[in-house]
């Protein structure tokens, strides 16, 4: 819930995500949001991880495991974004879908990558079926705690350059100074 330019961290996210459209991410593409609910500008579906606090790999399980009864054929990707990128925008999130949408067949999704060459994977488009078979093989036990960046190390990943602030997270508060100041700075 903390604020950067007037809006929360969450609901900059949320309206990054929410521009999609059907072409995007086919008929049945909704927003999910992991954690604890909380008052938001636009309606999401809420759950959560187990254990709270489980960290992104429980996060993205429980993410998955609410679309369950999604018809798999139609969602076949599944954006994963932090609620800490206030800067995220809806080009960027729309270059990850066209990214994996015009990618050879084997990718198993597309990953922001920054100026230095990091990849930020929780800004990224996965193949549910690959998310999900990776999960497998830890069981529910063993994505607790787990490290995003182990869990997706054996995928097939485009990187894709974003340019600018999109891919810059708040971690520390420094960091939320830092982006409380550019976002200071465009109005």
């Amino acid at each position: 819930m903390v604020e950067v330019g007037g809006r929360t961290l969450l609901d900059r996210v949320i309206a990054a995500c929410a521009t999609l459209t059907d072409a995007d991410v086919g008929d049945s593409g909704e927003l999910v949001i992991v954690g604890p609910p909380r008052t938001t500008g636009r309606e999401v579906r809420w759950v959560r991880e187990e254990p709270p606090g489980g960290g992104p790999v429980a996060a993205i399980a429980a993410g998955l495991a609410a679309l369950a009864e999604v018809t798999k054929g139609s969602n076949d990707w599944i954006g994963v974004f932090a609620a800490d990128l206030p800067f995220l925008t809806p080009t960027a999130v729309h270059s990850l879908w066209t990214a994996v949408g015009a990618a050879e067949p084997g990718y198993d999704g597309a990953v922001a990558v920054d100026a230095e060459g990091r990849e930020q994977w929780l800004n990224a488009v996965y193949r549910r079926e690959a998310l999900e078979s990776k999960i497998a093989e830890y069981g529910p036990d063993g994505v607790r705690g787990l490290p995003l960046r182990r869990l997706v190390r054996d995928l097939h990943l485009l990187r894709i350059t974003q340019p600018g602030n999109s891919v810059l997270d708040c971690d520390t508060w420094e960091d939320v100074d830092a982006a409380r100041r550019i976002a200071d700075s465009a109005t």
